[in-house]
């Protein structure tokens, strides 16, 4: 039953919002430091993601990561973790609270508590002219979680096993020798490359649309330490309809690692682990 509203409801919707986490005294990355050293890449390795698969890629610290449309439009759901700690993983919720829904150019991607630094800068984005649209869509997600067999089987009763979580849990699981149970824990809410999102403006609801990307389109990151790179190509292809079956048309996309020049990146050096000394008041 909705309630009356209160007499001075309009001016209770009218006061303005403040920004939870204001990031001016945030580190910023030397963006003029990564673009420079952009200009003498050379690839060290790469791997293809098949259709409703997932596959892992090793980034070392200091290296880029591409993620390439290679054939047609697509959606990956990315996972990241530490190199050297499985722990330590990618955490959208703290992305999202400092950098917003979606992500671009100049944005960095934070690790899990209590690690806390960023793990990944973004340093280039071919879809970066797509802003937000009329609907309040953009590219590149940081608000959904993967989609996944729990919720499927609650909402049509069925048994979906390629569906991004379980592609990434397989894929973790050969990347690191776990067991799909041990893995499955490891996995964690994703980045979702390519894929165009938003809220409903009636409902509030999670929605997605045909994403724009094309075949050539890429996403790229600057490692900030080693990374274990994961990604799912979502069942769901471009997003225009589903993602949890075997209907949609889907397509491979490519991770590429490329390491700089000896000298291109003097004076930087990976970010310490968040100093806050864990106390907790006690």
């Amino acid at each position: 039953m909705t309630q009356i509203a209160p007499v001075d409801a309009d001016a209770r919707r009218a006061v303005k919002p403040v920004i939870c986490y204001p990031t001016d005294t945030l580190p910023k990355p030397d963006m003029a430091l990564y673009e420079a050293a952009r200009s003498g890449l050379t690839k060290v390795g790469d791997v293809v993601v098949p259709p409703r698969e997932a596959a892992y890629i090793e980034v070392p610290a200091g290296h880029f990561l591409r993620i390439v449309s290679i054939e047609g439009p697509q959606v990956g759901d990315l996972n990241l973790f530490s190199g050297s700690d499985l722990a330590e993983r990618f955490y959208s919720g703290k992305t999202r609270a400092l950098h917003g829904t979606h992500v671009t150019t100049g944005d960095q991607l934070w690790s899990s508590f209590p690690y806390m630094r960023p793990m990944a800068t973004i340093v280039a984005d071919t879809l970066d002219w797509y802003g937000i649209d009329e609907f309040g869509a953009s590219v590149h997600d940081v608000i959904g979680t993967r989609c996944d067999p729990y919720t499927g089987r609650l909402l049509n009763g069925r048994d979906y096993h390629h569906c991004c979580h379980s592609n990434l849990i397989r894929s973790l699981s050969d990347a690191v020798g776990l067991g799909v149970i041990e893995a499955e824990v490891l996995v964690h809410d994703v980045l979702n490359v390519f894929m165009c999102t938003g809220f409903t403006r009636d409902t509030g609801q999670y929605f997605m649309k045909q994403s724009p990307v094309r075949p050539g389109d890429y996403l790229e990151l600057f490692a900030e330490i080693d990374l274990l790179a994961v990604m799912s190509a979502c069942p769901g292809g471009d997003c225009s309809s589903e993602h949890s079956s075997d209907t949609a048309n889907c397509h491979p996309l490519l991770m590429e690692v490329y390491k700089p020049r000896d000298d291109a990146l003097e004076g930087w050096s990976s970010p310490a682990k968040n100093q806050y000394d864990r106390t907790h008041g006690r």
